[in-house]
This record gives structure tokens, sequence and C-alpha cells, in this order.
């Protein structure tokens, strides 16, 4: 590595770790491969597994040969450590992910949808450290080396001696893993990992699930913020989980054991050979260094509970309260407005009708949490906040895009597009068809889980026009076949030609909430209904619905009941999240074109005929609504029920009007 202004003195300790890794990775030794816990034995002296007490190293030993990793091992890792890969870990299982697997890619998502436009990380590329050493040679290696000295610096961890350890605190010890990748920017990061998944065996959901601002609660801000003009931030807190300390531990209590191991040992003991060098060990020819973890760390468990409590009650201390219909919503009366925060684990998005309040918002944030780094702050009209790019440079409206990840999703897919070629919709009329083709071959099986994933992550954000398409390509992602795969094409076809398009909303009263609902009946093949829904506070949805419904009905009438049963929860959560921010609803509607089902909603069993009475009681429930003032139910005509496009694959003019009702374009 180039330095400049080198003199002849020893070279920093950062220098001189790469210097070492460097060794490692162009070691010539014979190739070796390695255990699961990034550590290396030769293919030839595998050693046997056996109870013997490990023997102690001193720490100016010399670092371990060639490090790699048995091409199944590193591909398990990088599948699951990498959402992009998008890959079922068992096809021939009946559902999507392991529960387990299924925790991973919730906390890879949390990553990406604050990462990914702000950083601009590559989540594609991500590799365990080995394989990165290699690939990205000493950009890889100035990358390992920041983060494990960061960690250090910090008081992350402290070693412990191997002889105080219980068999349990052996057994319990959690590996530590190291992940190289690349940003858009080219630089490389860093970052290790506490592999947490061992952890759930002990430790329940209920002790380590954090709660994050809700999807539906971004979007309903964001409009208030567009109406009212107020002035708009978002911001990033650096290495927030390390910024949390675990739990003291007390006479009796388990300590929280790391074991670490292979490459990232030798990190360590050059970065302090006196606090390191002591600790380690030998376990089957294996450098082994147990710590105890002191902070959180990525991948426990409990870390962004962790940060959460406490950003939690430093909020609640300066004066915030939060919106019990979603606690990752803060608001606090400033100046006689409302200052309002939001916050998905360490990423914020802040608003008030004064920019100073704002700036001194930023003040008390560093001032807390700056001496892990400044908190990086965005002003202005356009941010890029959870995956999504806001526009508010337009007075009353909100424009969001996801421009970056619709290119994306078009350049990866196999089939490729000329740059003008389109559909005119999103799927032709024959969508709910399961068609006679045979069955996707498995790598053409996973392209199609991946894309429908992807595309689903989408709809639910700046896209809903592609929501009942992909609503129902979801149903059948567990057996797909040539059909359904030329059903996907399409979906991706109409993409390539609208991947530029915003979402625009606005409000033309926030007292007042409009739902759209309908039902297509018997339209699925085991002639099953389905439910479309939308919301609007005037332009643009921003929440909608598409889906399957869970029982068969007789009538149209029976279908359009289960329907708004299906959207009731969002219908009357709505209200009260808005309520809780400040804004009393004054009327909450909903719309419908059928008169019979509108009869049953608001008069209930009083209204039911023969065909009727024996609908389950649970789809009544709206009539206690209506009753208590929650809920206005209205007629709209066929040709104004917005909701049809998500109930039913539109074509033609139809499908262009209500596109542009959906998307907030009825107006250019």
């Amino acid at each position: 590595m180039a330095k400049t202004g080198q003199t002849n003195q020893d070279p920093n300790p950062v220098d001189r770790i790469i210097q070492e890794v460097r060794m490692v990775r162009h070691d010539p030794a014979e190739t070796a491969v390695t255990d699961d816990d990034n550590t290396v034995t030769t293919e030839s002296s595998r050693p046997t597994r056996d109870r013997r007490e490990p023997d102690r190293l001193t720490f100016n030993q010399s670092v371990e040969s060639h490090v790699t990793f048995e091409d199944d091992e590193w591909e398990k890792l990088e599948q699951c450590h990498n959402l992009i890969a998008g890959v079922h870990p068992n096809p021939d299982e009946d559902r999507w992910y392991t529960p387990q697997m299924a925790m991973v890619i919730a906390r890879i998502m949390t990553d990406m949808n604050s990462k990914a436009t702000i950083q601009g990380a590559s989540f594609a590329q991500q590799y365990i450290v080995q394989r990165g050493l290699k690939k990205f040679g000493e950009r890889g290696e100035a990358a390992a080396t920041k983060e494990m000295d960061q960690l250090h610096r910090r008081n992350c961890f402290t070693p412990i001696d191997v002889v105080t350890m219980s068999d349990e605190e052996r057994r319990k010890s959690v590996d530590a893993l190291m992940f190289l990748g690349e940003k858009r920017d080219k630089t490389i990061k860093g970052r290790m990992v506490y592999n947490g998944k061992p952890t759930r065996e002990w430790l329940s959901r209920v002790d380590s699930t954090s709660p994050t601002a809700a999807l539906e609660s971004i979007m309903l801000t964001a409009i208030v913020d567009a109406k009212e003009g107020r002035d708009v931030m978002s911001c990033d807190i650096p290495n927030a989980f390390i910024q949390t300390m675990l739990p003291k531990v007390e006479a009796g209590d388990e300590r929280v054991i790391m074991k670490i191991t292979g490459v990232l040992v030798s990190l360590l003991v050059n970065l302090s050979p006196e606090v390191y060098g002591p600790y380690v060990v030998s376990d089957k020819h294996r450098k082994v260094l147990y710590v105890q973890v002191l902070r959180g760390l990525y991948g426990m468990l409990v870390a962004a509970l962790l940060w959460y409590t406490e950003f939690r009650g430093d909020l609640e201390g300066k004066g915030y309260e939060l919106n019990p219909y979603d606690l990752c919503v803060a608001n606090k009366i400033i100046e006689k407005r409302r200052h309002t925060v939001r916050f998905h684990v360490d990423d914020l998005m802040c608003s008030h009708m004064d920019a100073k309040v704002n700036d001194d918002f930023v003040k008390w944030l560093n001032k807390l949490y700056g001496n892990h780094g400044k908190v990086t702050v965005t002003r202005g009209d356009v941010h890029d906040y959870l995956g999504m790019t806001f526009d508010f440079s337009v007075t009353g409206k909100v424009m969001i895009d996801m421009i970056d990840y619709m290119e994306s999703m078009v350049d990866d897919f196999s089939t490729e597009f000329k740059s003008n070629e389109t559909a005119p919709t999103p799927a032709a009329e024959d969508l709910f068809a399961e068609g006679e083709g045979k069955d996707l071959e498995k790598q053409r099986a996973e392209e199609y889980h991946t894309f429908v994933a992807k595309g689903l992550f989408a709809c639910k954000r700046a896209r809903p026009d592609i929501h009942p398409t992909i609503a129902v390509l979801c149903t059948r992602v567990k057996k797909p076949n040539e059909d359904d795969w030329k059903k996907l094409n399409r979906l991706l076809k109409y993409i390539n030609g609208t991947r530029k398009d915003k979402l625009i909303l606005a409000a033309d009263n926030l007292h007042v909430i409009k739902w759209y609902v309908d039902a297509a009946i018997d339209v699925h093949t085991d002639f099953k209904s389905h439910t479309g829904g939308s919301m609007t506070y005037g332009k643009g949805t921003p929440m909608s619905m598409s889906r399957k419904q869970k029982l068969n009905t007789r009538s149209s009438t029976e279908a359009k009941l289960v329907g708004p049963d299906d959207l009731s929860t969002l219908i009357l959560w709505t209200r009260l999240f808005m309520m809780c921010q400040g804004y009393d609803i004054d009327k909450n509607i909903l719309f419908q074109d059928n008169k019979s089902t509108i009869l049953l909603e608001e008069n209930g069993k009083k209204s039911s005929s023969k065909r009727t009475r024996a609908l389950n009681i649970r789809y009544f429930f709206l009539t206690d609504q209506i009753a208590k003032g929650n809920l206005i139910v209205e007629y709209c005509p066929t040709t104004e029920r917005i909701a049809d496009y998500f109930s039913k694959p539109l074509q033609g003019k139809l499908f262009q009007k209500f596109w542009k009702s959906i998307m907030g374009h009825d107006d250019m």
C-alpha cells in the first residue's frame, strides 16, 4: 500500500497489520480448507474431534497460511447475508424461507432500506472476509483492519481467559464473522458481525424484538410535511449499535461471549498485542480468542432493541411523546408547532415548520451520539430514505420514486429488453389463469422467486401500479410454471418502460380519508375471490391492498363484504394514527359499488337474507365501527371505483384512467 510522507520510523499499526494480512492472502502454501469459524486446517491433516484442553499461544506466533472457505460453506454464508441473491435455501420445502433465514433477511433488509441509496452500498457484493481479501486486495485489507480497529478503540469487547469459562459459556460462545462489501463509489466497507442465529435457542423473540417505523407511517407523515410545507431533514446516526452498552453482568449472570478465529485474531493481536496476545489459544490447530461482548454488535438479536430502548429514552427525556400506534414516530410541540421524528433503527426523518428547530435537533443528536462519528445530515427538498427518494420540491406535493432500484431489477433480469421496449399494462387479462406450461427448472424457479420478492418490495413503496400483478405472482412462487414465467416477463417488460415513474402524493384535506375497496368474485383457480383496496388523501395512493381472499363466497355481495374486512385493520389504524399526530378525522369514508353490501355493513344481521344470514359474525365487524362513527360507507359508481385496479388486471382506457389516479398523475 502506497504511503505518502513515510519516514524511517516503524509503520503505524494499521499498515503493519495490512502487511501481515497480505502475507496471508498471498501465501503459496498448500491449499487449505476451513472449519465453520473462519479458521484453517489442511485437507490432508484435518484433526479429529477431541476434548483436549486448548494449547496456549503467544501473541507473536506467525499467522495462518492461506485462508479460504470451502465452496459450500462460503456459499451458504453469502446466501444468508445477501438479500439480492434471493435463493430459496430449501427448494423442496413448502415455504419460502426457514424462520432462521427470515430473521437474517429481515436484518439485512433493515440495513438495505436505510443504507442502499444514501451510501450507495451494493448488497449484491457481500463477501466473507477470506473471499473478500482475495477479491478486493489491499482495499479489502484496509477495510477489515479499519473495522477491527474501530471495535477495539471503542471497547466493544474485552478478552477473557479460557480457563475461567464454564462449559455452558463455551457452548454458548458465538462466532464472529467479517463481511466485506463494495459500495457504488468503489470504496470497501468491512463489517464484523456477531453470528446471532444460534442464540435463538435460548433467547426469545419477546426479549429481542425491536420496533421500526411502519411504512404507512412514513407515507402519511410525508403527506403531512408536503401539505404544511415543513422543513424536512433526514439523518443517520453512525455506529448506532455500538453506542449501546449491554446490561451489566451481576454475580451469577451469564456473560455474552464471542469466539474470534483465524485472520480476525491476527488483526486484533497486531493492533494490541499486550491486550489480546496472552489470551489467544489453539483449538485443533486453530487460533481462537474468546472475548466478552460489552456493547451492541451487528448481528446480535438484542442489538436493535438495546439501541431502540436507549434512543427512545433519550427522546422521551427531551420531552417527545411517542405515537401509541407507531412507537417509532415521536412528536413534540415547539414554538406552537409540531416537530415530528420518525426513525427506522438509526435512520431518522424529521420535520417542522421552522428550520431552526431541525438545526437544534441535530446539535442535540451530535452531543449525545457524535463521539462515534458525526451525524450525517441531509437538508433541502430531496431525501434518500429507506430505499426511496422523497422529493418535496413541488409545493403541497411529495414525489416518491425508486428509479435506481427499478433499473437494477430490469438490468439483473435474465431476459434482455431494448431501451424502448415495454408493455401497455403490467399483466394481461389471463393474470389469474394457472396455465398448463411445464414447471420451471430449479434455476429459473429461483430467479422467478427472487424477482417476485423484489417486485413485492417495490409495490408496497413507490410502485403501487404493479401491486395486483405481484400479488397474483406471489401465489405461484411455490411451484411456478412456464406460463407464470411469461407473466413475470411481461411485468419486467412493463417496468422497463416505466422505470422512471414517480408516485405523487398530496392531501386535499388532512381531516378526510378516502378508502376504495372491491372484490373480484371467483377469479382464482380454486374459486376464491380477490380483494383490492386503496387509500387516498386526495392525490395518489400511499397505501394499497391486493390479496386473495381466504374463503370461498357464493355471490358478489358476500365477496364484497369480505373485502372490507380484509382492509378493516388498516382503515381503523390510519384514523387512530393520524388523530394521535394531532389531526382529528372528520370523515373516514369507505367507497363501494354494491348497495346490498352497504346495507349489510350499515345494518348487520338486520339486513341479512336467507343467503347471507349464515355469514360469520366477523364480517359484520364494520357495522359496529359505523355505529360508533369511526367509519362512513358511501356508494361509488363502478366507473369511479379505483379499487378495481387492485382486484383485476385492467386494460386499455380504464387502466390508464385509474393508473393516473393511483400514481397521482391525474392532473397532468
